[in-house]
C-alpha cells in the first residue's frame, strides 16, 4: 500500500475513516487499517490530528528499471464457464507482439473453477496462464479483481498488458493502470511495434474519428491498453499447444469487496449481442420511422442474425444503445453486415469495417456506405427489404 498507518503512533479516533471517500479504512484492535479498497487519494493523511498516516512518495521514473519488465499479458474475461471472443482476439494480436518483441504471451485468468479455460487459452497462443481461483471471483468485481491483477504485476513485472475495451476492460484497466503508477490507452483499433522504439504502437480514434492517434509509452511499465472487440480476427486453435500454468494465490477476502452481486437480469437478447453475432442487419436513418424497423427485425430473424443501428437511430430514440455500431458504440466484425438505408458516415464505418461482407441497400446511388461494400442494391429500402426476406424464407423452406 502507497498509504500506511504507523500503529503505535495511531491513537484510535476514527477520524480518518470519515475522510475517507471511498470506505477503504476500518478499525482493527483499536487502530485505523488501510484496506485493499484504498485507492490512495490521501484525503486521510491531513485528517489525523496525530500524524499517523502517510503516504509513501510515487516511484519516479528514474528508479523505474524497463529491463525487468517483459512479456505480453492478456486479461482473459470469462462468463458462466465461457472465454469471451475478445479475449481470444487479444490473444492473436498478443501473439504477433510477443514474438516481435522476442518475450512470452500470457494469459490472466482469474474465477472460480475456471482452470479447465487454461486450455483453450494455450491453444489460442499462450505460453504462459497465470491463475487465480477462489469463490470471491465466481463474478467480477473493481475491488477483488483489481486487487489480485495489480499483485500479479507488481510480482511478474509484464511489459505489455492487453484488455478488452467491453463493461469490464474499461472498469478494470484505468484502475490498475493507477495503482501500479502507468498510462492506458483506450479503445484501441490497431497495435504495432515501433520500428524507431521497439515499444508498443497504441492507435485508437481521435477527435470524432476523423484522425487516428499513434500513442506511444516510453517512460513507464506496463505497457497498457483496453481494446474494441472484433477489430482483430480470432486465430483458430491449436489443442496441442501446452505451456506453463503458474496458480497464485489472491490476498483478497469476501469482505474485502463492497459490491456484492444481488441478482443478475439479463435486458439484451440475442437479437442485440452484436459482439457474437456472424450476421447483423443495421437500420438507419432511411428507414424513415421507428415502426419500419420491423423489416430489420424481420430479415435478422429469417437469418439469425443480430440486429443493429446506425447512432442516428439511437439518438432519435428508435432503439436502445446496445443495438449501435460505430464510433461511440460498438465495434462488430460478423461474416455478412447488412447496412440498410444507412448513409456510411465514417464514424459508422468505422465500426463495421472488419466485416467479412458488407451488403449496402440505400436509394442514393452516390451513398458513402457503397464505397466500403462488397455488394450495393441502389433501391427503396421499404421495397428492397421484403423482397430480400421472402427470398430467403423460400431458400430455407426448400432446405
Amino acid at each position: 500500500m502507497a498509504v500506511t498507518v504507523d500503529k503505535e503512533q495511531c491513537i484510535g479516533c476514527s477520524a480518518c475513516i470519515s475522510a475517507c471517500p471511498f470506505g477503504a479504512i476500518v478499525m482493527e484492535a483499536g487502530k485505523a487499517s488501510i484496506t485493499i479498497a484504498c485507492t490512495m487519494c490521501g484525503a486521510c493523511v491531513d485528517t489525523c490530528p496525530v500524524n499517523a498516516i502517510a503516504k509513501a512518495a510515487e516511484q519516479t521514473t528514474a528508479g523505474m528499471n524497463k529491463a525487468d519488465y517483459k512479456d505480453v499479458w492478456v486479461f482473459i474475461e470469462q462468463a458462466e464457464g465461457q472465454v469471451k471472443s475478445v479475449s481470444y482476439e487479444l490473444l492473436g494480436e498478443g501473439r504477433k507482439l510477443a514474438d516481435a518483441m522476442g518475450q512470452k504471451l500470457a494469459g490472466v485468468l482469474i474465477g472460480e473453477q475456471v482452470e479447465p479455460l487454461a486450455r483453450e487459452v494455450f491453444a489460442a497462443g499462450a505460453d504462459k496462464v497465470f491463475l487465480v481461483e477462489g469463490p470471491e471471483f465466481k463474478t467480477y468485481s473493481t475491488d477483488g479483481y483489481t486487487a489480485v491483477f495489480t499483485d500479479l504485476i507488481h510480482a511478474y513485472k509484464p511489459s505489455v498488458i492487453l484488455l478488452g475495451a467491453t463493461n469490464d476492460g474499461r472498469d478494470l484497466g484505468p484502475r490498475v493502470a493507477c495503482r501500479v503508477g502507468t498510462g492506458l490507452t483506450a479503445d484501441c483499433t490497431n497495435l504495432g511495434i515501433d520500428e524507431e522504439t521497439g515499444l508498443v504502437a497504441w492507435t485508437r480514434p481521435a477527435f470524432g474519428g476523423n484522425i487516428m492517434a499513434t500513442i506511444l509509452c516510453p517512460e513507464h511499465r506496463p505497457q497498457m491498453g483496453t481494446v474494441r472487440p472484433k477489430v482483430f480476427k480470432r486465430p483458430e486453435q491449436d489443442f496441442s499447444r501446452t505451456g506453463e500454468l503458474i496458480r497464485a494465490a489472491g490476498r483478497v477476502k469476501s469482505q474485502d469487496i463492497r459490491t456484492k452481486l444481488i441478482e443478475l437480469i439479463k435486458v439484451c437478447t440475442a437479437a442485440c449481442n452484436l459482439e457474437e453475432a456472424e450476421i447483423i442487419v443495421a437500420g438507419g436513418r432511411g428507414m424513415c420511422k421507428p415502426e419500419n424497423f420491423v423489416l430489420i427485425e424481420e430479415l435478422a430473424n429469417v437469418l439469425g442474425g443480430a440486429v443493429g443501428a446506425s447512432r442516428a437511430v439511437i439518438d432519435a430514440g428508435w432503439k436502445p444503445h446496445p443495438h449501435q455500431v460505430g464510433q461511440t458504440g460498438k465495434t462488430v466484425g460478423p461474416k455478412v453486415y447488412f447496412a440498410c438505408g444507412i448513409s456510411g458516415a465514417i464514424q459508422h464505418v468505422a465500426g463495421m469495417s472488419s466485416s467479412d461482407i458488407v451488403i449496402a441497400i440505400n436509394k442514393d446511388a452516390d451513398a458513402p456506405i457503397f464505397k466500403v461494400a462488397d455488394y450495393g442494391i441502389v433501391g427503396d429500402v421499404m421495397e428492397v427489404l421484403p423482397a430480400l426476406i421472402d427470398e430467403f424464407k423460400k431458400v430455407k423452406q426448400a432446405g
